[in-house]
Protein backbone atom coordinates (compact mmCIF):
# COMPACT_ATOMS: atom_id res chain seq x y z
CA UNK A 1 0.00 0.00 0.00
CA UNK A 2 1.08 3.58 -0.51
CA UNK A 3 -1.42 5.76 1.42
CA UNK A 4 -0.42 8.39 3.68
CA UNK A 5 -1.86 6.54 6.73
CA UNK A 6 -1.08 2.85 6.51
CA UNK A 7 -2.24 -0.40 9.08
CA UNK A 8 -1.96 -0.67 11.61
CA UNK A 9 -3.82 1.85 13.25
CA UNK A 10 -5.72 2.24 16.62
CA UNK A 11 -8.66 3.48 16.47
CA UNK A 12 -9.75 7.09 18.40
CA UNK A 13 -11.57 6.46 21.30
CA UNK A 14 -14.31 7.96 23.53
CA UNK A 15 -14.93 8.63 27.52
CA UNK A 16 -17.77 7.89 29.22
CA UNK A 17 -19.62 10.99 30.15
CA UNK A 18 -23.14 11.34 32.18
CA UNK A 19 -25.37 13.51 29.85
CA UNK A 20 -24.51 14.55 25.97
CA UNK A 21 -22.63 17.70 25.95
CA UNK A 22 -23.00 20.86 24.09
CA UNK A 23 -21.20 22.11 20.84
CA UNK A 24 -19.93 18.88 19.49
CA UNK A 25 -21.09 17.02 16.49
CA UNK A 26 -23.58 13.82 17.30
CA UNK A 27 -24.01 10.33 15.76
CA UNK A 28 -25.61 7.66 17.19
CA UNK A 29 -23.54 4.45 18.66
CA UNK A 30 -23.19 1.84 16.97
CA UNK A 31 -23.36 -1.85 18.28
CA UNK A 32 -20.58 -3.86 16.34
CA UNK A 33 -16.88 -4.10 15.60
CA UNK A 34 -14.79 -1.07 15.20
CA UNK A 35 -12.61 -1.17 11.97
CA UNK A 36 -10.61 1.20 10.15
CA UNK A 37 -10.51 0.08 6.12
CA UNK A 38 -7.31 0.92 4.05
CA UNK A 39 -7.85 0.22 0.42
CA UNK A 40 -5.32 1.12 -1.50
CA UNK A 41 -6.91 0.28 -5.11
CA UNK A 42 -7.64 -3.71 -4.60
CA UNK A 43 -5.75 -4.06 -1.74
CA UNK A 44 -7.83 -3.95 1.17
CA UNK A 45 -7.25 -4.29 4.43
CA UNK A 46 -10.01 -4.22 7.61
CA UNK A 47 -8.02 -2.92 11.19
CA UNK A 48 -9.32 -3.37 14.52
CA UNK A 49 -9.03 -2.08 17.93
CA UNK A 50 -6.49 -4.46 18.61
CA UNK A 51 -4.70 -4.12 15.28
CA UNK A 52 -5.84 -7.88 13.83
CA UNK A 53 -6.80 -7.49 10.61
CA UNK A 54 -10.67 -7.99 10.27
CA UNK A 55 -10.33 -8.53 6.79
CA UNK A 56 -10.46 -12.75 5.94
CA UNK A 57 -14.05 -12.61 8.27
CA UNK A 58 -15.79 -10.34 5.92
CA UNK A 59 -15.21 -11.34 2.33
CA UNK A 60 -18.80 -9.34 1.56
CA UNK A 61 -17.77 -6.17 2.33
CA UNK A 62 -13.89 -6.78 0.92
CA UNK A 63 -15.62 -6.78 -2.01
CA UNK A 64 -17.88 -4.03 -1.29
CA UNK A 65 -14.87 -1.78 -0.85
CA UNK A 66 -13.35 -2.62 -3.68
CA UNK A 67 -16.65 -1.57 -5.84
CA UNK A 68 -17.66 1.21 -3.73
CA UNK A 69 -14.98 3.28 -1.81
CA UNK A 70 -12.85 5.71 -3.48
CA UNK A 71 -9.52 4.24 -4.91
CA UNK A 72 -6.90 5.28 -2.10
CA UNK A 73 -8.38 6.06 1.07
CA UNK A 74 -8.67 5.51 5.00
CA UNK A 75 -12.09 5.21 6.51
CA UNK A 76 -12.99 4.58 10.23
CA UNK A 77 -16.46 3.00 11.08
CA UNK A 78 -17.91 -0.19 12.47
CA UNK A 79 -18.89 -3.39 11.14
CA UNK A 80 -22.55 -3.97 12.01
CA UNK A 81 -24.90 -7.04 11.27
CA UNK A 82 -28.58 -5.12 11.01
CA UNK A 83 -31.91 -7.10 11.15
CA UNK A 84 -35.41 -6.31 11.09
CA UNK A 85 -35.08 -6.63 14.95
CA UNK A 86 -32.05 -4.27 15.15
CA UNK A 87 -28.33 -5.10 15.41
CA UNK A 88 -27.53 -8.25 16.00
CA UNK A 89 -23.92 -8.75 17.92
CA UNK A 90 -24.61 -12.35 18.31
CA UNK A 91 -24.52 -13.03 14.48
CA UNK A 92 -21.38 -10.43 14.38
CA UNK A 93 -19.51 -12.31 16.88
CA UNK A 94 -20.48 -15.81 14.94
CA UNK A 95 -18.58 -14.30 12.00
CA UNK A 96 -15.09 -14.92 13.74
CA UNK A 97 -14.80 -18.59 12.46
CA UNK A 98 -11.25 -19.79 11.55
CA UNK A 99 -12.47 -22.13 8.75
CA UNK A 100 -12.92 -20.30 5.40
CA UNK A 101 -15.80 -22.62 4.43
CA UNK A 102 -17.90 -21.58 7.37
CA UNK A 103 -16.65 -17.69 6.85
CA UNK A 104 -17.88 -18.66 3.29
CA UNK A 105 -21.66 -19.57 4.71
CA UNK A 106 -22.20 -17.19 6.95
CA UNK A 107 -21.51 -14.49 4.62
CA UNK A 108 -23.93 -15.77 2.29
CA UNK A 109 -26.72 -16.01 5.32
CA UNK A 110 -25.41 -12.83 7.86
CA UNK A 111 -24.44 -10.55 5.46
CA UNK A 112 -22.76 -7.42 7.44
CA UNK A 113 -23.02 -3.49 6.94
CA UNK A 114 -20.25 -0.77 7.25
CA UNK A 115 -21.06 2.31 9.01
CA UNK A 116 -18.76 5.30 8.28
CA UNK A 117 -18.42 7.81 10.30
CA UNK A 118 -14.76 9.17 9.90
CA UNK A 119 -11.83 9.72 7.73
CA UNK A 120 -8.26 8.97 8.21
CA UNK A 121 -7.38 9.33 4.41
CA UNK A 122 -7.86 10.15 0.90
CA UNK A 123 -6.03 9.90 -2.18
CA UNK A 124 -2.49 11.40 -0.69
CA UNK A 125 -3.91 13.32 1.92
CA UNK A 126 -3.77 12.59 5.30
CA UNK A 127 -6.33 14.03 7.08
CA UNK A 128 -5.80 13.23 10.38
CA UNK A 129 -4.84 16.50 11.57
CA UNK A 130 -7.33 18.06 10.40
CA UNK A 131 -10.39 19.27 12.20
CA UNK A 132 -13.52 16.97 12.61
CA UNK A 133 -15.88 19.38 10.49
CA UNK A 134 -13.23 18.99 7.81
CA UNK A 135 -13.16 15.45 7.95
CA UNK A 136 -16.77 14.81 8.16
CA UNK A 137 -17.58 16.88 4.95
CA UNK A 138 -14.65 15.10 2.84
CA UNK A 139 -16.22 12.09 4.02
CA UNK A 140 -19.65 12.99 3.22
CA UNK A 141 -18.43 13.57 -0.33
CA UNK A 142 -16.24 10.10 -0.51
CA UNK A 143 -18.97 8.12 0.16
CA UNK A 144 -21.63 9.75 -1.46
CA UNK A 145 -22.23 7.03 -4.65
CA UNK A 146 -21.49 4.42 -2.15
CA UNK A 147 -24.12 1.85 -2.34
CA UNK A 148 -25.42 -0.84 0.50
CA UNK A 149 -23.87 -2.44 2.44
CA UNK A 150 -21.84 0.64 2.99
CA UNK A 151 -23.41 3.33 4.65
CA UNK A 152 -22.48 7.09 6.10
CA UNK A 153 -23.49 7.29 9.93
CA UNK A 154 -26.38 10.13 10.63
CA UNK A 155 -24.97 13.27 12.29
CA UNK A 156 -26.17 16.15 13.84
CA UNK A 157 -24.72 19.61 15.29
CA UNK A 158 -28.27 19.98 17.41
CA UNK A 159 -27.72 18.70 20.55
CA UNK A 160 -32.08 18.29 21.18
CA UNK A 161 -32.35 15.95 18.07
CA UNK A 162 -29.04 14.03 19.74
CA UNK A 163 -31.11 13.80 22.86
CA UNK A 164 -33.97 12.47 20.57
CA UNK A 165 -31.73 9.98 19.21
CA UNK A 166 -30.61 8.54 22.53
CA UNK A 167 -34.32 7.76 23.88
CA UNK A 168 -35.34 6.83 20.08
CA UNK A 169 -32.77 4.98 18.69
CA UNK A 170 -32.03 2.39 21.35
CA UNK A 171 -35.25 0.64 20.32
CA UNK A 172 -33.00 -0.26 16.93
CA UNK A 173 -30.30 -1.83 19.05
CA UNK A 174 -28.30 1.21 19.29
CA UNK A 175 -25.81 2.12 22.18
CA UNK A 176 -26.67 5.72 22.47
CA UNK A 177 -24.69 8.72 21.35
CA UNK A 178 -21.35 10.06 20.57
CA UNK A 179 -20.05 13.17 20.54
CA UNK A 180 -17.10 14.59 18.37
CA UNK A 181 -15.31 17.77 19.35
CA UNK A 182 -15.81 19.97 15.92
CA UNK A 183 -12.21 21.66 15.94
CA UNK A 184 -10.82 17.88 17.41
CA UNK A 185 -8.14 15.95 15.34
CA UNK A 186 -7.94 12.61 14.76
CA UNK A 187 -5.96 10.72 17.65
CA UNK A 188 -5.09 7.28 17.32
CA UNK A 189 -6.11 5.13 21.15
CA UNK A 190 -6.66 8.64 22.64
CA UNK A 191 -10.01 9.26 24.23
CA UNK A 192 -10.79 12.59 23.10
CA UNK A 193 -14.30 12.18 22.03
CA UNK A 194 -17.44 11.48 24.49
CA UNK A 195 -19.99 8.72 24.47
CA UNK A 196 -23.47 8.85 26.29
CA UNK A 197 -24.45 5.22 27.11
CA UNK A 198 -28.00 3.63 28.56
CA UNK A 199 -27.53 3.02 32.04
CA UNK A 200 -29.93 0.55 33.76
CA UNK A 201 -29.29 -1.86 36.98
CA UNK A 202 -31.25 -4.89 37.37
CA UNK A 203 -31.71 -7.68 40.48
CA UNK A 204 -29.64 -11.27 39.23
CA UNK A 205 -29.48 -14.02 41.07
CA UNK A 206 -26.00 -15.84 41.64
CA UNK A 207 -26.10 -19.57 40.78
CA UNK A 208 -22.36 -19.84 39.86
CA UNK A 209 -18.65 -19.07 39.54
CA UNK A 210 -15.67 -20.15 38.11
CA UNK A 211 -12.26 -19.63 39.84
CA UNK A 212 -9.49 -17.04 38.95
CA UNK A 213 -7.24 -17.86 36.46
CA UNK A 214 -4.19 -17.45 39.19
CA UNK A 215 -5.60 -20.56 40.46
CA UNK A 216 -5.63 -19.58 43.88
CA UNK A 217 -8.58 -19.80 46.00
CA UNK A 218 -10.47 -16.47 44.28
CA UNK A 219 -13.31 -16.27 42.32
CA UNK A 220 -12.79 -15.42 38.66
CA UNK A 221 -16.31 -14.34 37.26
CA UNK A 222 -19.96 -14.92 39.06
CA UNK A 223 -22.48 -16.42 37.27
CA UNK A 224 -25.70 -14.21 36.91
CA UNK A 225 -29.55 -15.83 36.57
CA UNK A 226 -32.99 -14.70 35.95
CA UNK A 227 -36.27 -15.89 36.19
CA UNK A 228 -38.56 -16.81 33.76
CA UNK A 229 -42.36 -16.63 33.38
CA UNK A 230 -42.42 -20.48 33.40
CA UNK A 231 -40.22 -20.94 37.09
CA UNK A 232 -36.97 -21.79 35.08
CA UNK A 233 -33.51 -19.64 35.86
CA UNK A 234 -32.49 -18.24 32.70
CA UNK A 235 -28.43 -18.02 32.50
CA UNK A 236 -27.75 -14.06 31.68
CA UNK A 237 -24.09 -13.06 31.61
CA UNK A 238 -21.59 -13.25 34.23
CA UNK A 239 -19.83 -10.28 36.36
CA UNK A 240 -15.99 -10.37 37.18
CA UNK A 241 -14.29 -7.27 37.69
CA UNK A 242 -13.54 -7.46 41.30
CA UNK A 243 -10.23 -6.48 42.92
CA UNK A 244 -8.23 -9.51 44.07
CA UNK A 245 -9.10 -8.93 47.35
CA UNK A 246 -12.61 -9.17 47.38
CA UNK A 247 -11.86 -12.18 44.76
CA UNK A 248 -10.30 -14.36 47.28
CA UNK A 249 -13.31 -12.98 49.99
CA UNK A 250 -16.32 -13.89 47.70
CA UNK A 251 -14.72 -17.26 47.49
CA UNK A 252 -14.56 -17.55 51.34
CA UNK A 253 -18.20 -16.50 51.40
CA UNK A 254 -19.73 -18.35 49.13
CA UNK A 255 -18.41 -21.39 49.90
CA UNK A 256 -21.64 -22.28 52.27
CA UNK A 257 -23.71 -22.02 49.22
CA UNK A 258 -21.71 -24.45 46.51
CA UNK A 259 -23.67 -27.71 45.81
CA UNK A 260 -23.72 -30.16 43.25
CA UNK A 261 -24.92 -30.26 39.58
CA UNK A 262 -28.23 -32.61 40.64
CA UNK A 263 -31.44 -30.70 40.63
CA UNK A 264 -29.56 -27.53 39.76
CA UNK A 265 -30.78 -25.53 37.64
CA UNK A 266 -28.00 -25.18 34.89
CA UNK A 267 -27.07 -29.04 35.20
CA UNK A 268 -25.58 -28.31 31.94
CA UNK A 269 -22.45 -26.88 33.72
CA UNK A 270 -21.17 -30.75 34.94
CA UNK A 271 -21.56 -31.90 31.32
CA UNK A 272 -18.55 -32.63 29.38
CA UNK A 273 -20.31 -31.29 25.93
CA UNK A 274 -22.93 -29.05 27.26
CA UNK A 275 -25.99 -28.23 24.45
CA UNK A 276 -25.00 -26.24 21.58
CA UNK A 277 -28.19 -23.53 22.56
CA UNK A 278 -26.05 -23.51 25.89
CA UNK A 279 -22.68 -23.53 24.30
CA UNK A 280 -23.85 -20.38 22.27
CA UNK A 281 -25.12 -18.74 24.82
CA UNK A 282 -22.68 -19.35 27.75
CA UNK A 283 -19.89 -18.17 25.51
CA UNK A 284 -20.71 -15.12 24.18
CA UNK A 285 -18.22 -12.88 25.87
CA UNK A 286 -15.09 -15.95 25.24
CA UNK A 287 -15.91 -18.10 22.36
CA UNK A 288 -12.82 -20.20 24.12
CA UNK A 289 -14.09 -20.38 27.77
CA UNK A 290 -14.67 -23.10 29.47
CA UNK A 291 -18.36 -23.54 30.06
CA UNK A 292 -17.85 -25.32 33.33
CA UNK A 293 -18.54 -23.87 36.94
CA UNK A 294 -18.95 -24.55 40.38
CA UNK A 295 -22.54 -24.50 41.12
CA UNK A 296 -24.21 -22.97 43.93
CA UNK A 297 -27.46 -23.10 45.63
CA UNK A 298 -29.46 -19.72 43.93
CA UNK A 299 -29.93 -17.89 46.95
CA UNK A 300 -27.74 -14.92 46.62
CA UNK A 301 -28.64 -11.18 44.94
CA UNK A 302 -26.93 -9.06 43.18
CA UNK A 303 -27.70 -5.53 41.60
CA UNK A 304 -26.03 -5.13 38.64
CA UNK A 305 -25.51 -2.15 36.14
CA UNK A 306 -25.99 -2.87 32.37
CA UNK A 307 -26.42 -0.99 28.89
CA UNK A 308 -28.44 -3.08 26.83
CA UNK A 309 -30.34 -6.57 26.60
CA UNK A 310 -30.09 -8.41 23.72
CA UNK A 311 -32.82 -11.37 23.69
CA UNK A 312 -32.40 -12.53 26.93
CA UNK A 313 -29.09 -12.05 27.97
CA UNK A 314 -26.83 -8.64 28.41
CA UNK A 315 -25.25 -7.61 25.55
CA UNK A 316 -22.00 -6.36 26.94
CA UNK A 317 -20.18 -7.49 30.51
CA UNK A 318 -22.63 -5.96 33.20
CA UNK A 319 -21.10 -4.52 36.05
CA UNK A 320 -21.40 -4.98 40.14
CA UNK A 321 -23.23 -2.33 41.90
CA UNK A 322 -24.50 -3.65 45.23
CA UNK A 323 -25.57 -6.30 47.11
CA UNK A 324 -28.73 -6.81 48.12
CA UNK A 325 -29.56 -9.44 50.86
CA UNK A 326 -32.69 -8.20 51.08
CA UNK A 327 -34.17 -9.38 47.89
CA UNK A 328 -36.16 -12.83 47.76
CA UNK A 329 -34.03 -14.66 44.78
CA UNK A 330 -37.42 -15.57 43.29
CA UNK A 331 -38.41 -11.86 42.49
CA UNK A 332 -35.17 -11.92 40.16
CA UNK A 333 -37.23 -12.10 36.91
CA UNK A 334 -36.95 -10.70 33.63
CA UNK A 335 -40.30 -8.48 34.41
CA UNK A 336 -37.88 -5.60 35.99
CA UNK A 337 -36.30 -5.21 33.05
CA UNK A 338 -37.26 -2.20 31.23
CA UNK A 339 -38.01 -2.46 27.94
CA UNK A 340 -37.40 -0.08 24.95
CA UNK A 341 -39.86 0.79 22.00
CA UNK A 342 -39.06 -1.30 19.07
CA UNK A 343 -37.39 1.23 16.28
CA UNK A 344 -36.73 0.26 12.77
CA UNK A 345 -32.55 0.90 11.80
CA UNK A 346 -34.03 1.61 8.01
CA UNK A 347 -35.49 4.53 9.50
CA UNK A 348 -31.85 5.84 10.69
CA UNK A 349 -29.96 4.99 7.78
CA UNK A 350 -32.24 4.00 4.87
CA UNK A 351 -31.18 0.64 3.13
CA UNK A 352 -28.79 -0.54 6.12
CA UNK A 353 -29.87 -4.51 6.17
CA UNK A 354 -31.23 -4.79 2.97
CA UNK A 355 -34.49 -2.71 2.38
Amino acid sequence: MTLPVLPPVRPMLSKAVPVIPDGGSYEPKWDGFRSIWFKDSDDVVFGSRNERPLTRYFPELVDAAVAELPDRCVVDGEIVIATERGLDFDALQLRMHPAASRVRLLAEQTPASFIAFDLLALGDDDYTGRPFTERRAALVDAVADCRPPIHLTPATTDVDEARRWFDDFEGAGLDGVIAKPLDGTYQPDKRTMFKVKHQRTADCVVAGYRLHKSGDDAIGSLMLGLYRDDGTLASVGVIGAFPMATRRTLFTELQPLVTTFEGHPWNWGGQDTPPASVRNAGSRWNAGKSLSFVPLRPERVVEVRYDHMEGDRFRHLPQFNRWRPDRDPRSCTYDQLEVPAIFDLRDIIPGLGGR
